[in-house]
């Protein structure tokens, strides 16, 4: 996300940051470049001039010409409004009142919606809520079938629905039928268009008018740029939605949209979708997303990450054999399917400090493909060889390479850096020095 935006602001404030004091002209001269960078990312320019004028105001005023770290003080200033501009803080759902509550989800035909729905359907039992899937696009029957599939990914319960009824009709009978099963949140996905039309508008307020929905979330596709605010604007003249979720943000290398809904349509961003895998949606935090704008990582999402994923007992026993240096293969193959849960490693670096500018990530990112030869490997070994590594000769490694579909090189390799590891670890033990901090207190 914003790699192209974070690389070039980098470029500017490193500039700044090496400077022992700055004028009006370095700073005049930095702001432009931010403004040039803002445009070039697809930022509304109505959005991106208040936001460098308010940049500016503050800038040029004793908290960065008289501070002693003038660089730093820049940095924080337009943290702090680009902070702002996202909306502050986050906002979650509504969920107050009487359930079960309703959420309407809308947007164009291609934006992520069904696959959004099945997401935000996870995340609401996660939250130890009780989620009922609504198919409310009568018109694709593959809306509806790949709803169902999705539903059971999730293991949430879905309405049966009925492709000869109203629409609005469907939603009010889907309302009736979760409140039997005992569900406290509806998540409808309603039909879309590949463009704004009439008829699909007065369809959808149809069914706000019927059912008075909790929250109508749009779900926007964040790669279309300043096409998603503008859709946002419509949607919102209509229905007077009550938050965006942006889809696709992996892919979006801009972010421009992220940037400007929020000022434009003064609607909160809610959620975004990181990913195609039924898990990638996340809460939005607009000053976690401005600190990863300005590559300062975002590690709180990523210890929130780790804790939900995270086995605490696992954790706890993986420590205590750390310290004993009693760390397999086993427990790394166990580790390694652990941090594949947190996203792929590309996602997981940008999340830390100093690591979201383009070129460093393509220097320090793994090639997934090897750690999935790795897992092939272990997967080859027997029980016995996984925990005693050292047994594993000639014979044992031609065999383990047949079976996992590699070369002896690439088991003779895993052998080695595991070898390299563990004697590192013994080192460290032996003087003292490891000591595993727990991400569960």
């Amino acid at each position: 996300m914003f790699e192209a935006l974070t690389e070039k602001l980098d470029g500017v404030f490193k500039k700044v940051t090496g400077r022992g004091r700055l004028s009006e002209a370095n700073i005049q001269e930095a702001l432009k470049e931010v403004r040039l960078a803002l445009l070039e990312a697809d930022v509304n320019y109505k959005v991106v001039k208040r936001l460098v004028d308010d940049i500016r105001q503050r800038a040029l005023g004793q908290e960065v010409l008289e501070s002693l770290t003038p660089g730093q003080q820049l940095i924080k200033i337009v943290n702090e409004e680009l902070t702002s501009l996202m909306g502050e803080a986050q906002q979650g759902l509504q969920l107050v009142g009487k359930p079960p509550h309703s959420l309407m989800l809308v947007g164009l035909q291609g934006s992520g919606k069904t696959t959004t729905a099945a997401k935000l359907a996870r995340y609401l039992r996660r939250q130890g809520r009780h989620p009922y899937l609504v198919p409310a696009d009568v018109y694709r029957p593959a809306a509806i079938d790949q709803l169902k599939k999705l539903s059971t990914q999730v293991d949430v319960p879905i309405y049966s629905a009925d492709t000869d009824q109203r629409p609005e009709e469907l939603c009010m009978d889907a309302l009736s039928k979760a409140r039997g099963e005992g569900a406290d949140v509806l998540v409808i996905d309603t039909a879309g268009r590949l463009h704004i039309d009439e008829a699909m508008m007065e369809e959808l307020v149809r069914i706000k008018a019927k059912i008075n929905p909790t929250e109508i979330l749009l779900v926007a596709d964040a790669m279309t740029g300043q096409d998603a605010v503008n859709v946002s604007k419509h949607f919102n003249e209509s229905l007077d939605i009550t938050g965006v979720i942006l889809s696709k943000m992996e892919g979006d290398a801009r972010g421009g949209a992220a940037l400007s809904i929020k000022a434009v349509i003064g609607k909160p961003i809610k959620f975004i979708g990181v990913g195609e895998k039924i898990d990638a949606l996340e809460p939005f935090h607009p000053d976690r997303m401005a600190s990863q704008i300005l590559g300062m990582g975002d590690v709180l999402s990523l210890i929130e990450k780790a804790q939900t994923e995270f086995d605490e007992d696992e954790a706890r026993k993986l420590e205590e054999k750390l310290k004993k240096n009693e760390f397999d293969l086993e427990d790394f193959q166990s580790q390694l399917r652990q941090m594949k849960k947190l996203g792929s490693f590309e996602q997981i670096l940008g999340m830390l400090p100093g690591m979201g500018q383009v070129k460093k990530l393509k220097q320090l990112k793994p090639d997934e493909k090897e750690l999935v030869k790795v897992e092939a490997i272990i997967n080859s070994m027997t029980m016995e060889e996984r925990r005693k590594y050292k047994i594993i000769k000639g014979s044992r490694r031609r065999r383990i390479a047949k079976g996992s579909g590699t070369k002896i090189q690439d088991v003779n390799r895993l052998l080695k850096n595991f070898a390299q590891t563990k004697k590192m670890m013994e080192h460290f033990t032996k003087k003292g020095n490891l000591n595993m901090p727990s991400l569960f207190g």
